[in-house]
């Protein structure tokens, strides 16, 4: 039987304010347990709830960046549930009325050799606090429990069940990840919890309109996992139904050691959680004026920089979605164009989704800490230009420049000069060179004046050998064609 895989994500994205969404305890990660819990965190008797207008000032960025309403009056309910790590007995969140409701997400997935442009659904994205963190190692067979995390302000973002595959769920939560971190109101930071993301996966025989029976896999906090768990979790509802079992609703949990869910509980319903408007908190009012403040201070977002780059720059569409896939690359492109000029922008884009990719990828060292400055790289293409050096010396340089990591912009002409690369362009100096190698591949040249066009690759071959790589490639294949023709 053929099978349809349906997905939908639910992203849990911290939000960056200094404190918490409901006190004023500080949100910095890494402080000794139970330092950074204030009375409100904790549930002592009497204490009241405030909201943090940086929370909410984060979700309407998010919510316009997303082209999602924003809601101009919300209400927070009480989630209720029994954790020993959820002091109050319930968490505070939003059911009926999120603060933004709808909106989409659009991203490149790469499909057979094809890059597609995809569009997620957004269902909501409400504004909620976090728990806090049983801990169950180091405590001599019993659990501890740290509250830092508790109160800390979250941003739940849900799809609509839109993607087809791990590859496109992954896909999408890497652009999401991209998008609050572009917009500044996450730090990404997946090791330290700032990002993770609840897989809701079910199968359904191809051509079915019906959903199938859903599991939920909680707490993926990096991409890998999350496709892992998503393929392992598609294989196994698969394998249970063909073997004539039923699909369970229930929450899992995924072990990265073996690779494979494992049931953690029975899905709990909306219901199960018997929400009710919290009634320590007033409705949250957003007005159009406040929207549009924080829609003035809004970055230029990655779509709109995306269709700049085409219109621009001469960019294709894929070159500039990959190089908007983060602020980061989308600064340094643009810092290398205004350098070396707007002539330089489709070289400088090859430049950094290859060999500048490929350098960061290899060390895992992010962009904005590349020990090749955007001005350095510049220096280097103008150099590519103006031929002084070929391209294929140019990699050379490059890697001299990356391994040397000093902050000087001429770096390149530096290296060039003390490594004696220049581009030999002197039409003498070649001619010589060149009846050298006739002389010397007389075989090849009776082959070539014999229609074979290989046997002219090989004297382009032999002459390039002959100058270490360093003979203008174009000037030399015109006057080595001269000589033979003549």
């Amino acid at each position: 039987m053929q099978w349809e895989v349906v997905i939908g994500l639910e992203t849990h994205t911290q939000l960056s304010t200094k404190s918490k969404i409901f006190s004023g305890a500080s949100t910095q990660f890494g402080a000794e347990a139970n330092t950074q819990a204030s009375p409100v965190d904790l549930a002592l008797p009497g204490v009241l709830p405030v909201l943090n207008r940086g929370a909410v000032e984060r979700a309407i960025q998010f919510g316009l960046a997303v082209n999602a309403k924003i809601a101009p009056q919300s209400i927070f309910a009480r989630k209720n549930y029994f954790y020993p790590d959820l002091p109050k007995g319930y968490q505070i969140s939003q059911f009926e009325i999120p603060v933004v409701q709808g909106g989409k997400v659009s991203f490149m997935l790469e499909k057979d050799g094809k890059s597609e442009l995809r569009t997620v659904q957004l269902t909501r994205a409400h504004l909620e606090e976090d728990a806090g963190k049983s801990l169950h190692e180091d405590y001599q067979g019993m659990s501890g429990i740290d509250l830092n995390r508790a109160g800390t302000p979250l941003l739940e973002i849900v799809t609509e069940p839109d993607m087809r595959s791990a590859a496109e769920a992954v896909a999408y939560a890497k652009a999401l990840h991209s998008l609050v971190m572009w917009l500044g109101i996450c730090d990404g930071n997946m090791q330290e919890g700032s990002f993770r993301c609840d897989a809701n996966v079910s199968v359904r025989p191809l051509g079915q309109a019906a959903y199938g029976t859903r599991s939920e896999i909680k707490n993926l906090n990096s991409f890998r996992f999350l496709e892992e768990a998503i393929n392992y979790e598609v294989r196994r509802q698969i394998e249970v139904i063909e073997d004539g079992g039923k699909v369970v609703q229930e929450t899992r949990l995924y072990d990265p050691d073996k690779k494979e869910t494992r049931s953690m509980r029975s899905k709990e319903d909306s219901q199960d959680y018997r929400y009710f408007p919290d009634p320590d908190l007033p409705p949250l009012v957003i007005a159009a004026e406040w929207v549009e403040r924080v829609r003035a201070t809004m970055p230029e977002l990655p779509d709109a920089m995306r269709e700049r780059f085409v219109r621009e720059f001469g960019l294709s569409e894929y070159d500039a979605a990959v190089l908007t896939q983060s602020k980061a690359m989308a600064r340094y492109f643009e810092a290398v164009t205004i350098k070396a000029g707007k002539e330089q922008a489709k070289p400088a884009a090859n430049w950094l989704m290859g060999d500048l990719s490929s350098a960061l990828n290899r060390e895992n060292v992010d962009i904005a800490q590349a020990p090749v400055s955007a001005a350095q790289l510049a220096v280097l293409l103008q150099r590519i230009a103006d031929a002084t050096i070929s391209t294929k010396i140019a990699k050379e340089v490059f890697a001299a420049m990356w391994d040397a990591k000093a902050a000087q912009e001429n770096l390149a002409d530096e290296i060039i000069e003390s490594k004696g690369l220049k581009q030999i362009s002197d039409s003498g100096a070649l001619e010589k060179i060149i009846d050298e190698v006739l002389a010397a591949n007389a075989k090849s040249v009776e082959e070539f004046r014999a229609g074979k066009e290989k046997a002219f690759n090989a004297l382009i071959g032999q002459a390039m050998k002959a100058t270490k790589g360093k003979a203008n490639p174009a000037q030399l294949t015109e006057l080595l064609k001269q000589k033979l023709t003549a």
